[in-house]
């Protein structure tokens, strides 16, 4: 069984037993504490604590009783057995309840909401295809950098099942669905038959926002929109692109790096930290 903790958008796990009962004193729940630094024999636990060693083998007693901690080992020092402790588990816990139907993740509106919710994927990734593809013959690159995003969306589910298709696989009914677009209109045919209707979207070769009315030339530029599926205003897609895959690559770096709240889209900047030639960071434009 284990215990999950939300933390700063990834999830923590600590695993724990149910107990009947939980020792009330406050020697006991101190033994318990120095079990958690290193298995222990009872002289130790008392230098280490300052008490008596017959207090200590008392609640040691005790606390193998509950189940709490048991035995590891046992060695031979100045003519008598030493038996080392630890913890049975690292976290215990009593339940006075019955359990119910509930989700792990509670529900939170976010910026991921409602692609997801209740710690599943709601959605498809629709990512270009690696094969020559569109008016341009363009392949797609941005795969490579999809797999960071899909590390990203993982640390917020609890359950994943098979959700990423090629924009040249994709059904016509399954666009009208929540959507994650990885891609630019050259390289992926979802994001160019929506692009026109978005808030920030590609004019010719530029990023343009009609949010604030600039124009956005670098080579770098990329985008992060949540915004109404322009096929099904009941949906949601989030679509990360750039003027070119390091722009695409800056989208996702942006995501997995930038706390966007409730915002609805970014324009974002790829840059080099350490001048290999890479994009490694971002410089958030808008």
């Amino acid at each position: 069984m284990l215990i999950v903790n939300r933390k700063r958008g990834a999830m923590e796990a600590l695993e724990t037993v149910e107990v009947e009962s939980l020792p009330r004193s406050k020697l006991a729940i101190r033994i318990l504490k120095h079990l958690t630094k290193k298995p222990s024999y009872a002289k130790e636990i008392a230098r280490a604590l300052g008490e008596e060693e017959q207090k200590i083998y008392y609640h040691i007693r005790n606390l193998e009783k509950m189940k709490l901690i048991k035995k590891q080992s046992e060695k031979i020092m100045g003519g008598a057995v030493a038996k080392y402790y630890n913890l049975s588990k690292p976290s215990f816990f009593m339940r006075f309840g019955e359990f119910s139907p509930a989700s792990i993740v509670p529900h939170e509106p976010g910026f991921l909401y409602p692609l997801i919710e209740n710690g599943r994927l709601n959605a498809r990734i629709v990512l270009g295809s690696p094969d020559p593809h569109g008016p341009e013959g363009a392949r797609s690159r941005d795969a490579y950098y999809a797999v960071d995003l899909a590390l990203f969306l993982g640390s917020h589910l609890m359950k994943s099942t098979p959700s990423v298709i090629l924009d040249t696989d994709i059904e016509k009914e399954e666009m009208k669905g929540n959507l994650i677009i990885v891609g630019g209109p050259v390289t992926n045919r979802v994001t160019k038959m929506m692009n026109s209707a978005l808030p920030v979207h590609f004019a010719g070769k530029d990023v343009y926002s009609s949010v604030t009315k600039k124009t956005y030339k670098s080579e770098n530029a990329g985008i992060v929109v949540k915004a109404r599926n322009p096929l099904n205003i009941e949906s949601t897609i989030l679509l990360l692109a750039g003027r070119r895959h390091a722009g695409t690559k800056a989208a996702i770096i942006a995501l997995c790096r930038h706390s966007f709240a409730q915002e609805n889209h970014a324009v974002v900047e790829g840059i080099d930290t350490d001048g290999d030639g890479i994009v490694d960071d971002v410089r958030i434009l808008e």
